[in-house]
């Protein structure tokens, strides 16, 4: 379900980000960079806590992940951060938020599928980061001119897995964690555990999907467990 936007860049993020998705998944879009949204008062020592430059990101986000719900009938409240200041969706809800310097965007879903979502800018990964981002193996598999762009993608995949599975396994863990294969043909990945974490096993893998537009690369990953 796509809610329409004034903005064409968003509104044109906003339908390539529910592509990604399967199923009955809102998504909605905001600009941090207009008017301040209203905070909740449940989520003000948490946006409050935020270096000051990444404030209006996080309120822009609980904005849009309360656009996503109403989207799907779903109540105006408070989405506060937990104590590991993850999002505390309401109960019977799943969903991720995700933020840059340009936008926020959140998906969100009713029912027992945990999201992942992630948007980073369409630009080269910094190559002082590529050995701290990838393994040697991945960094072979994108070896050529791309590998740069390639790489940010395999960062963004490795943020929205991370995030899907989190809920599940409340497992903290760094990019090592993951091996991601990308398919930039079909707009596939597979990021197979090399560890495991809580309820999976080293092998397991998630499958995303990923889309670059208007200069931003999206990553999107559900786990359903009612499908495992």
């Amino acid at each position: 379900m796509i809610e329409a936007c004034a903005d064409d860049d968003a509104a044109l993020i906003q339908a390539a980000v529910a592509a990604l998705f399967d199923g009955a998944v809102a998504v909605a879009v905001a600009d941090p960079h207009l008017v301040q949204p209203a905070i909740w008062p449940e989520e003000a020592q948490f946006v409050a806590q935020a270096v000051p430059k990444r404030r209006a990101e996080f309120a822009a986000g609980r904005s849009a992940a309360r656009a996503a719900m109403r989207m799907l009938g779903g109540p105006d409240i408070a989405i506060p951060a937990s104590a590991d200041r993850a999002p505390s969706w309401p109960a019977g809800w799943h969903g991720s938020i995700s933020h840059n310097d340009r936008w926020c965007l959140a998906a969100v879903t009713r029912g027992a599928a945990h999201l992942g979502v992630d948007i980073e800018a369409a630009t080269p990964l910094n190559p002082d980061l590529l050995s701290t981002i990838c393994s040697p193996a991945e960094v072979v598999r994108i070896a050529g001119a791309d590998q740069g762009m390639l790489a940010k993608v395999v960062f963004s995949a490795k943020e929205a897995a991370y995030k899907a599975q989190y809920p599940l396994t409340e497992a903290l863990f760094g990019f090592d964690h993951l091996d991601v294969v990308l398919a930039p043909q079909t707009g596939q990945f597979q990021a197979r555990f090399v560890q495991p974490a809580g309820q999976f096993a080293a092998g397991d893998v998630l499958q995303g999907r990923f889309a670059m537009v208007r200069g931003q690369i999206v990553t999107a990953v559900t786990i359903d467990p009612m499908k495992e």
